[in-house]
Order: structure tokens, then C-alpha cells, then sequence
């Protein structure tokens, strides 16, 4: 399963508790994935397609907490996917008629406006549906789950949406930069336009505001492992049996460091031990004397030493249960 497949599925998983967030949520989605048609009299059919399953059903039952409508969902067998082409692809289809309130739902979903006694399809995201800031983390996990991805981490960092207007392109791009610290930037790609990241802070944090922290973390691991990969590369020429060491050796203070911090949190340990924990966390391919000059006051690396090496004896008293 792909990087971007685990994280819809992680994010199928969260059920907003607040109704302006379930509202932003399916709001989101249906403006990404879903299509209207006209079905007679004027009156409009919604119909909502995804080949995830955890995200069908997801949307099926928030559609039912929010709405309170039943939904028809519909399972398709697809072409065949994988390595061998023997693994079998189903699409799956959320339906929405009239008898549902479909109109009333567009409505209050941003989509179907009203100007000089005539419906029209508004273009872009709908001002009143993200005016909090747990309304724009539920809109963003919403469009994600309808039309955005990501590459697989061990080979490249980039995430990005795909867009049919440039008008929803750019308030997606608004939306996101108005975190703190993110900035997002908008492509056209044919008829389509890409909203996208490639710095991986960015990544890490946009997947933290959607609330897919299990992924957070599988991301931060991978770039733990690369960053250490990296400066073994840089130092092999010099002395490769001693980067091995320097990198088993972090490795090691790391997994004492976030040991710790699950079962004790890091705010447990006394202030001089926190201060460099924290940097480790933060330069886990930093050698000692590097570390030493990031603390405040500056240490010695035999001070930074001292400190890794009483969180480590904490955290074997952790493992023992001593």
C-alpha cells in the first residue's frame, strides 16, 4: 500500500465531533470528488466517487451523522492493479437524490448560490465554511482525501492536490498558507492545476493539521534515516568505521529520547537533560560538539555526553521497569 493510500486511511479513521467541522469536512469533499447532475424538474443528483473503501465508508456515515439521510452506495469492479495486474480495483459510489435534500446540501455546502432569483455553481471555497481554524484543518483533511497525494517518502517529498479550477487552486493555496509556517504553491498542469509542497516541514506539518500524526511520525523516521544516511555518505571518505559508531550511537539516544517521552513525556525530564533532549530530537545527525554549541549556555562535548548518556540510563530503568 502507498504512502498517500495509508494516510487516507489513517485520516478515514477521525469522526469530527463538531457539526461546523463535519459540514467543512463533507463540504470539502464533495467539491473534489463529487459530480452533479440534473435528474428532471430541475433537481440535482450528488454523486460521490473515491476507490478507497475506508473513505466511502467514512463519508457514508458522516453524511448520515450530519444530514441524517441515508445514502445508496454502489461497488464497481475496476481494472486490474499491481506488479502481476492480479490484484482487482473497485471504485466506489456514494449517491445522494433529491428526495435526500440534495439541493439544501449543495446550498449548504458552498457549491449551488443564488443570484437574481437564479441557481448558479459557485467557483472556489466557500468563505463561510472555514472561518475557524478547526474548519480549515477539517476542509483540508476533506480535499485531501477527495483529490490530494504524495509520493512515497524514502524517494522524494512532494505532496500535492489536483485541482479543476484555478479559482479552487489558488483558495487552497490561501487556506494552507494561513497555517502558521506553510506555504504552498500553485502549477497548471494541462486542463488541471496543482497545489503542492515539496519541503518535507511542510509535509510533516500539513499531515499533523489534517490529524494523521501516525504518519507524522513514519515520516519523521524516514527522514531521521535519510539525514544519517546522508552524513554517513558526506563522511565515509574520512573515517566510515567512526560515522558508525557517531550513528548508532544518536540512533541509540533517540530511541532513549522518544521512550521517554511516551511514557514519561519529555517535561519529566530535569531542565539541563530536557535542553538536550530536545536539540537531539531536533539534530539527530549533529555530532556532540555541535550539540554542545546549540545548548545555553554552551557545553563541552564531555557535558553534552554526561547528559545522553543519564537519559539513556533513564530510559533503561524505563525498560526494565527498575
Amino acid at each position: 500500500m502507498s504512502f498517500a493510500s495509508e494516510t487516507k486511511n489513517e485520516l478515514a479513521r477521525i469522526e469530527p465531533e463538531k457539526k461546523c467541522c463535519q459540514l467543512s469536512e463533507i463540504a470539502a469533499y464533495i467539491r473534489t470528488a463529487g459530480s452533479i447532475g440534473i435528474v428532471g424538474f430541475g433537481r440535482f443528483r450528488i454523486t460521490i466517487t473515491t476507490d478507497n473503501a475506508a473513505v466511502a465508508r467514512h463519508y457514508k456515515k458522516l453524511i448520515k451523522s450530519y444530514f441524517d439521510i441515508e445514502t445508496n452506495l454502489d461497488i464497481t469492479e475496476g481494472g486490474a492493479v499491481g506488479k502481476n495486474r492480479k490484484e482487482k480495483k473497485y471504485n466506489y459510489s456514494i449517491t445522494i437524490d433529491p428526495d435526500n435534500n440534495s439541493e439544501a446540501i449543495l446550498r449548504e455546502c458552498g457549491i449551488l448560490m443564488i443570484r437574481e432569483g437564479h441557481n448558479y455553481f459557485a467557483d472556489g471555497i466557500y468563505s463561510g465554511l472555514i472561518k475557524s481554524k478547526c474548519d480549515r484543518r477539517a476542509y483540508l483533511r476533506g480535499i485531501f482525501l477527495g483529490v490530494g497525494t504524495m509520493s512515497n517518502p524514502e524517494k522524494a517529498y512532494h505532496l500535492e492536490f489536483v485541482m479543476n479550477s484555478e479559482a479552487m487552486a489558488n483558495d487552497l493555496k490561501k487556506l494552507i498558507n494561513s497555517f502558521t509556517d506553510l506555504s504552498a504553491k500553485v502549477v497548471a498542469r494541462g486542463k488541471k492545476y496543482i497545489v503542492y509542497m515539496k519541503k518535507a516541514d511542510y509535509i510533516s506539518d500539513t499531515l499533523a493539521i489534517m490529524g494523521a500524526s501516525g504518519q507524522v511520525l513514519k515520516l519523521e523516521d524516514i527522514r531521521i534515516r535519510k539525514s544519517m544516511m546522508n552524513t554517513a555518505r558526506r563522511a565515509m571518505n574520512c573515517d566510515s568505521a567512526n560515522v558508525d559508531r557517531v550513528i548508532d550511537a544518536s540512533m541509540k539516544q533517540v530511541e532513549s529520547i522518544r521512550l521517554i517521552a511516551e511514557n514519561k513525556g519529555l517535561n519529566w525530564l530535569e531542565p539541563k537533560l530536557l535542553e538536550v533532549a530536545v536539540i537531539r530530537l531536533e539534530h539527530p545527525e549533529a555530532s556532540l560538539q555541535a550539540l554542545g554549541e546549540m545548548c545555553d549556555p554552551p557545553l563541552k562535548k564531555s557535558g553534552v555526553n554526561n547528559r545522553l548518556r543519564k537519559i539513556e540510563e533513564i530510559a533503561d530503568r524505563i525498560r526494565t521497569g527498575s
